[in-house]
């Protein structure tokens, strides 16, 4: 997405879930994960409903964010990285946040894995967007932006080579060289630095998404004057 390729979305299973048992053994396996995936709260952590993790709960979801570096050998790219997570109460907000470093004119891509196969999704993209024009736009698509876990958005100021990630699993990731303005803004909304945390990416998690989300990204995209829908 954007100027710098995402990170794989490995171990993800995309769309909602759903059980067909046939015994004793699997009605009570799927009573169980549906009571799972019923849980949002994770000590002072909320999630939206966008993800889960497995039922095995490999990662404890938490806030927090850490220093990584995207790589691609074949080209001789070394991006500076900070990946974020925030509870459900501060996410949207800090997004909104995030992106005023980028300028006050900007490009925007959205993301759909809608309907895509085996992982696969396609990027909607937007040059040149006012920031109060964009900002005005996603307020009225918080709901979607927040619970869709097939969608993300990303705004990025090319000239700047700094991008900013509101991905499908709802994290922050941010992309450039010279963070450090947006570590003090993940810190004013008590996202502090954690070298060790884990994020639900990094394991098995479950996305969840519906026709409602669909529809309304496609009129988010509209809204944008995004071309190319399909």
């Amino acid at each position: 997405m954007g100027s710098v390729p995402s990170f794989s979305r490995s171990n993800s299973s995309s769309t909602n879930v759903t059980a067909q048992p046939t015994t004793a053994c699997q009605d009570a396996s799927a009573r169980e994960l549906e009571r799972h995936l019923e849980v949002f709260r994770y000590g002072a952590f909320d999630l939206t409903d966008a993800i889960r993790p497995a039922l095995s709960l490999p990662v404890v979801p938490r806030q927090g964010f850490r220093h990584d570096c995207y790589r691609d050998d074949s080209a001789g790219v070394k991006v500076p990285v900070i990946m974020a997570a925030a509870s459900r109460e501060r996410l949207f907000d800090l997004f909104i946040d995030l992106i005023d470093p980028l300028g006050q004119v900007v490009d925007v891509v959205i993301e759909t894995s809608h309907y895509g196969s085996d992982g696969s999704h396609q990027d909607l993209y937007r040059e040149h967007i006012d920031i109060p024009v964009l900002k005005s736009i996603l307020y009225d698509y918080e709901e979607l932006l927040l619970n869709d876990g097939c969608a993300g958005i990303a705004v990025l100021n090319p000239a700047k080579q700094q991008e900013v990630q509101f991905d499908e699993h709802k994290m922050m990731i941010i992309y450039g060289s010279t963070l450090d303005t947006y570590e003090k803004i993940l810190i004013s909304h008590d996202v502090y630095i954690d070298p060790k945390i884990k994020f639900l990416t990094e394991a098995e998690h479950v996305h969840s998404s519906s026709e409602k989300y669909y529809d309304q990204l496609m009129q988010l995209a509209t809204r944008l004057g995004i071309d190319g829908i399909e």
